[in-house]
């Protein structure tokens, strides 16, 4: 789980107006209020995600921002993998938070205003392996017990809208309990 005494921060920010498997970093993002990331593919009221468009292109768009961990980055690179930020397609790349083991309904307070709500885990494509062959096994594994785990960062829905910076601060706020464990968006 994420220690509340290290220090919780956005290392990279990106975005990208097309639909592709990694977004180019920037030096700041908009977060606007129940749509995403302005200037971002997956923005929208609706849902974006080409995937998520087929199976029902009036559900909520509950994938309004994507999130991961830097640690997951060195996580791979022990596997062989590299992976710099941005390139997973996130939105916002952090650091000191656990980000997969946070319950559902955490909220993210990033910078001085923006404020995320954690809708629910990333399950990645089938275009993680053409980025990087072999990716998507590392990213979906199982533990001792056979449950599975996957890696490749949480979606989020905008509460209120802000710049994100890297550098900015992260405070997480988790929800009453009981907590209930994020699935998959």
């Amino acid at each position: 789980m994420t220690n509340p005494s290290q220090p919780h921060t956005v290392v990279s920010v990106s975005r990208d107006d097309r639909h592709r498997f990694s977004k180019p970093t920037v030096p700041s993002i908009t977060l606007l209020e129940g749509l995403g990331v302005e200037g971002d593919v997956h923005a929208g009221v609706l849902v974006q995600h080409r995937y998520l468009v087929r199976k029902d292109p009036t559900a909520p768009n509950r994938t309004q921002v994507h999130l991961i961990a830097e640690e997951l980055f060195d996580d791979l690179a022990d596997h062989g993998f590299t992976v710099a930020a941005g390139e997973m397609g996130e939105n916002i790349t952090t650091s000191g938070i656990d980000l997969i083991t946070l319950p559902q309904r955490t909220v993210l307070h990033i910078g001085r205003d923006a404020i995320v709500e954690i809708t629910g885990l990333r399950s990645p494509c089938s275009l993680i392996n053409k980025f990087q062959s072999g990716l998507m096994k590392a990213c979906i594994t199982k533990d001792a017990e056979g449950h599975v785990i996957r890696k490749a960062g949480i979606m989020g829905i905008v509460l209120r809208g802000g710049t994100v910076n890297p550098g900015d601060s992260i405070c997480v706020e988790l929800p009453a309990e009981p907590h209930l464990a994020l699935e998959t968006v």
